[in-house]
């Protein structure tokens, strides 16, 4: 169901050490593979730009980590809680990530996606991400296996 968000009353910040908890807990809730507390750490000790998404309470709705490359920047991660899933708040996280990348001089967004994470795809699609190609067997996946990554790119 889609919900009409009163945007005033979201509020919007860079992650801090402190979020850590709470994100991994909902990269864990959504994520079959989801990323490990030492790749969050690393990142923010990296100086990547993490931001996360609460409702007006305080409740952790979403995140994104976005690492600059020269003039591209690279979006390494992006969740939206489960239950808030449908609701329009991925396409405002890549709405902010597009914003944060253009503030820092980008070019374009870059970013990789599972193929079989079909409603992530459909959502970059929809936003205006273009297919540009694909990196064999670059995430982990079940019984040891390994899936493919269809790389897609922003231009800003």
């Amino acid at each position: 169901m889609k919900q009409a968000w009163d945007l005033a009353r979201l509020v919007y910040e860079p992650m801090q050490r402190t979020d850590l908890d709470e994100v991994l807990a909902l990269e864990q809730s959504v994520y079959p593979h989801p990323w490990s507390m030492a790749n969050f750490a690393d990142s923010l000790a990296s100086g990547y730009h993490a931001w996360v998404l609460r409702d007006h309470v305080g409740v952790l709705l979403g995140y994104f980590l976005l690492m600059p490359m020269v003039d591209e920047a690279h979006l390494l991660n992006v969740a939206v809680a489960a239950d808030r899933q449908g609701q329009g708040l991925g396409h405002l996280l890549l709405n902010q990530s597009v914003a944060c990348a253009r503030g820092l001089g980008m070019e374009s967004v870059l970013l990789e996606v599972r193929p079989s994470n079909t409603r992530a795809l459909a959502i970059y699609e929809r936003y205006g991400f273009k297919q540009i190609g694909r990196r064999k067997g670059y995430y982990p996946a079940a019984n040891q296996l390994r899936e493919d990554a269809i790389v897609m790119r922003f231009e800003l």
